[in-house]
């Protein structure tokens, strides 16, 4: 059974919108700017990465796009991975399990596919503060394109500003991604 560490209030939805870094539409442009490991998150984002030819380090899907299913195609993608953890993580929170899933898919050597059942959308806070110096995090801007989030100080202290406003266990969050 998962516990929810972190649950986004509603007061804190408009400001979520606000993308962490710069849109991209085109995957290979994102890529020749994007640091190691990468983190995508989303089906669209892990897709677009894939077609381009690159398998990021760390994929978190969960079968939909804007809240509907996914295309064959896309779902097929998964399959792409040699590593494959399932997780549950309800609608705008953040569980023990997909923590845990994203720290040891950091540390997995070979890339790794986290099948969320539930949602991922906030995923991307915690990979920022998970990702270690350099690395990248990519999530999908809904109707806009690619978000590229570099890895550094900046980024991962407005994510861990971010996950430490919401009805959350920061310290409990903290622990687990080692942060």
């Amino acid at each position: 059974m998962s516990t929810i560490l972190a649950k986004l209030p509603a007061e804190m939805r408009e400001e979520l919108k606000e993308p962490l870094g710069g849109i991209y539409t085109d995957a290979e442009a994102l890529l020749s700017e994007a640091g190691t490991p990468v983190v995508a998150v989303g089906d669209i984002v892990t897709y677009y990465l894939l077609e381009a030819g690159y398998r990021p380090n760390v994929a978190i899907v969960d079968g939909k796009t804007k809240r509907e299913r996914v295309e064959r195609e896309v779902l097929s993608a998964i399959e792409e991975f040699d590593e494959r953890i399932d997780v549950a993580n309800p609608q705008s929170t953040v569980t023990d399990d997909l923590l845990e899933a994203l720290a040891a898919a950091l540390d997995a050597p070979e890339p790794t596919v986290i099948v969320v059942d539930g949602e991922e959308d906030l995923a991307s806070l915690p990979a920022v503060v998970a990702a270690p110096e350099g690395g990248s995090v990519v999530y999908g801007q809904p109707d806009e394109g690619m978000v590229l989030v570099p890895v550094g100080d900046d980024t991962r202290a407005r994510c861990r500003n971010l996950l430490e406003r919401m009805e959350s266990d920061y310290a409990r969050i903290a622990e687990i991604l080692s942060a």
